[in-house]
């Protein structure tokens, strides 16, 4: 049995049609929004079978993961977020790489030698990597528009996966992923498929709402903005914290969103042009992980935002 794990965010996505296109296989999908990553717990498995694990942290996942390995379970391991020591086993094949410029569609990519980078590119753009997806579009010489096609398409791919639960979301990631698995370009999805269109504008009119928030704490290297309890808000927190990034790249984001249940959801960008410490923040916190240049919190007790908050202002201060 093929299981396939991975994250629900642009970058699971395309990693996985990568190597499916590459490789066809009827598999098991394991997959949820994109701060679900404790997924490999949900996987029951023995000796024959292989795991696929795509963009979700190993350091996470360390218990699943042996207790599969140490069953005789085959796996693959794909990732860039932080992982802590990686576990020697003759059962698991890792390809780890936490460097703040690499996405997991780019470690795929890197595997398959380039094959479908175009859906690569997309990931890229998706996890916020701009300088390297254009850097890895160079030798496709694609027009300033197709690229900026691809720019749009990660952004929306990665928008859909944001949600405190599946009922935030347009499309379960799964369902996503079937959408665009018969697609070998990106362009012929974005020209195709009613997917992209109905992203796309949810992404604008969700981003429209979003930039009417002005921050709730800024200093000259930090900013701090609070959204409602809606799901417009709990779907657009990642790209637009990506956004914030991206048009302010000497300055750290922190978005903090309300949930249904009182506490926040915490996206972190670090400095654009230093692409460091927003993952070592957020592990300070019982519910937080992420990469070097993008991290969260899943639930941030109320009670703790000031606290949040003054050492989000001083881990930024310089």
């Amino acid at each position: 049995m093929q299981i396939d794990v991975f994250n629900g965010d642009a970058d699971g996505m395309c990693a996985l049609h990568q190597l499916r296109m590459a490789k066809p296989v009827e598999s098991k999908l394991v997959t949820g929004i994109k701060r679900d990553i404790n997924l490999l717990s949900r996987v029951s498995a023995g000796k024959g079978d292989h795991i696929t694990v795509l963009d979700i942290s190993l350091d996470k996942n360390r218990d699943p993961l042996l207790v599969l390995l140490n069953a005789g379970v085959s796996i693959q391991y794909f990732d860039h977020h932080f992982s802590g020591e990686i576990p020697e086993h003759v059962n698991l094949q890792a390809y780890i790489d936490t460097q703040p410029t690499v996405c997991t569609s780019l470690l795929v990519n890197d595997v398959l030698s380039g094959r479908y980078l175009s859906w690569a590119v997309t990931a890229a753009f998706g996890d916020n990597l701009f300088d390297s997806a254009r850097n890895a579009a160079s030798s496709l010489h694609l027009s300033a528009d197709e690229l900026e096609q691809l720019k749009i398409l990660g952004t929306c791919l990665n928008y859909n996966g944001y949600g405190a639960a599946l009922e935030d979301l347009f499309y379960h990631p799964a369902d996503l992923y079937r959408k665009i698995k018969p697609y070998l370009n990106p362009f012929d999805f974005i020209l195709s498929d009613e997917a992209y269109k109905v992203l796309s504008e949810g992404y604008q009119e969700d981003m429209a709402k979003a930039s009417a928030i002005k921050p709730e704490y800024e200093s000259a290297h930090a900013a701090v903005y609070i959204l409602p309890d809606e799901k417009w808000a709990r779907r657009v927190s990642g790209v637009y914290s990506n956004d914030l990034a991206q048009n302010n790249p000497d300055k750290a984001h922190a978005v903090l969103t309300l949930k249904g249940t009182g506490e926040f959801q915490v996206s972190v960008r670090a400095p654009i042009t230093i692409k460091t410490g927003a993952d070592s923040l957020c592990r300070k916190f019982e519910t937080g992980g992420g990469r070097e240049a993008a991290a969260g919190i899943n639930a941030l007790p109320s009670d703790a935002v000031d606290k949040f908050v003054t050492i989000f202002l001083m881990h930024f201060s310089n």
